[in-house]
């Protein structure tokens, strides 16, 4: 009987010593996007809704600007066929595996904040130019990285040209029609 109990509070203590990393590390980003959404509701703007696509893009980009000053990124950088000012977007792109043809309508928000102390940080958003992105409705997606005093917001659209899709889901219908094709041109189908 003791043997099970002991093994039960050893079995419950490695779960939470091994998920409490992980729910303090993601609160940071879930507290500021719950903010921008507060503010888009206030605005009687739709919430955003968490991209996986572009929470990657986002955590790379922090990870580039890692090392960079505060004042050396100032402004948003709209993704359009020229490419925003990140010198390696294109290795970033296929870090994550995203169609590059699905962000030309997405936009990078990045703001450098010592210690990235959170109220500032979501003032940094709601009360700069950056607030007309976060209003604009267009926008239904984000993904929010963060390295050192940096933090980075990619929105995204519902729009093919801004869903952040990955390079596989263009790719998948194509692949299973050439499938059938193959099938029926052999007389298998």
């Amino acid at each position: 009987m003791v043997s099970l109990k002991v093994c039960v509070h050893a079995y419950l203590l490695l779960h939470a010593f091994l998920l409490l990393p992980t729910l303090i590390f993601s609160d940071e980003e879930d507290n500021l996007l719950q903010g921008i959404n507060s503010f888009r509701q206030s605005k009687n703007v739709a919430a955003l809704s968490k991209n996986d696509n572009a929470a990657c893009m986002a955590d790379e980009i922090a990870d580039e600007l890692e090392d960079k000053a505060c004042s050396s990124m100032a402004g948003p950088s709209i993704i359009s066929s020229t490419q925003p000012r990140y010198a390696n977007y294109a290795d970033i792109v296929k870090k994550c595996d995203i169609d590059i043809n699905t962000t030309s309508d997405g936009v990078i928000l990045p703001v450098c904040v010592p210690k990235r102390v959170p109220t500032l940080v979501l003032t940094n958003y709601t009360q700069s130019s950056y607030a007309s992105y976060l209003n604009n409705s267009r926008y239904s997606g984000v993904g929010i990285g963060k390295k050192d005093d940096w933090m980075v917001v990619v929105l995204t659209t519902n729009t093919p040209a801004g869903t952040f899709a990955n390079v596989a889901a263009g790719l998948g219908s194509v692949g299973w029609s050439v499938v059938v094709l193959m099938l029926v041109w052999f007389g298998i189908w």
